[in-house]
């Protein structure tokens, strides 16, 4: 646990997967990127899904609901998901119940973030598993999940999505949008258009800032490492470059959503101006 001013952080885990090395790299070529990230025989690195429980006052806000508990065996297997772990189990592991959050972020829709939003039955059927708490997605984000196209769809599970408009749990925001002291969500395009990262901290003091995927390990801390399923690349490049600025300058802790080892960590310039991580924090 970490706090933050008045806000107490908690890192959870939604369980690991793994996905291509390739894909998570971009145009990075592999003789580069093994030399900092081992894969399995069929090119797959392992990866962490990263959920924060924010504390502040009697708020208690998710982000992030990790891969959840409904995958079918065969994509248990393409994604080499070994476990049927969820996010509630996470909770109740650091003593919060699902019912006790009143607010649930994802930075976007795809599935290893929105997966732990609904449970299946034991009919069958889906039901909204944060039943108090209102899901927080950007507008474009919530327009794109629920209209997708061949080049995202894989990635919007219906079965994540459709129970919670249907639930009336869905606050759609349209840029930058307190949702409590000390707590705003900030649009970071790229990864999807609707992409948003968190900010924790007031004022002058302190603060971190939840990334999601536009940044998500410490390797694609570098401007060029940019994913392959970024819809927009270009974009993810700029979005890193204005963030980073302003994390150099106000001294953010940068919190990764996918990095095995590493929760976050600070960041700082090196003789040639390029973005460095110069203190890593470790779980």
């Amino acid at each position: 646990m970490l706090t933050l001013g008045d806000a107490r952080l908690t890192m959870l885990s939604g369980g690991n997967f793994r996905l291509d090395g390739g894909a998570m790299h971009g145009v990075v070529p592999k003789t580069l990127w093994s030399k900092l990230v081992s894969c399995d025989a069929h090119n797959r690195c392992e990866y962490t899904t990263r959920c924060l429980l924010i504390e502040v006052g009697a708020r208690r806000i998710l982000v992030e609901t990790g891969n959840g508990d409904k995958f079918p065996a065969k994509l248990k297997d393409i994604y080499g998901i070994e476990h049927d772990r969820s996010i509630g189990d996470a909770l109740r592991e650091v003593g919060a119940e699902p019912a006790s959050i009143d607010t649930v972020v994802m930075t976007h829709l795809h599935f290893d973030h929105s997966g732990g939003t609904t449970r299946r039955t034991a009919t069958g059927n889906l039901e909204a598993v944060f039943k108090r708490a209102k899901h927080v997605v950007q507008k474009l984000e919530w327009e794109d999940a629920t209209h997708p196209h061949e080049r995202n769809r894989a990635s919007y599970l219906g079965e994540n999505i459709g129970p919670l408009g249907e639930a009336g749990l869905l606050q759609i925001v349209d840029g930058e949008t307190e949702l409590a002291p000390g707590v705003r969500v900030l649009p970071t395009p790229g990864h999807t258009r609707g992409h948003q990262s968190v900010l924790i901290g007031e004022g002058d003091g302190p603060k971190a800032l939840f990334l999601g995927d536009v940044v998500p390990t410490a390797v694609h801390t570098r401007l060029p490492w940019v994913m392959a399923y970024d819809l927009d690349p270009a974009r993810t490049v700029e979005t890193k470059r204005a963030l980073f600025r302003r994390a150099v300058e106000e001294n953010w802790l940068l919190l990764w959503g996918h990095d095995r080892e590493h929760m976050g960590g600070r960041l700082g310039v090196d003789k040639d101006g390029n973005f460095v991580v110069r203190e890593l924090v470790t779980v």
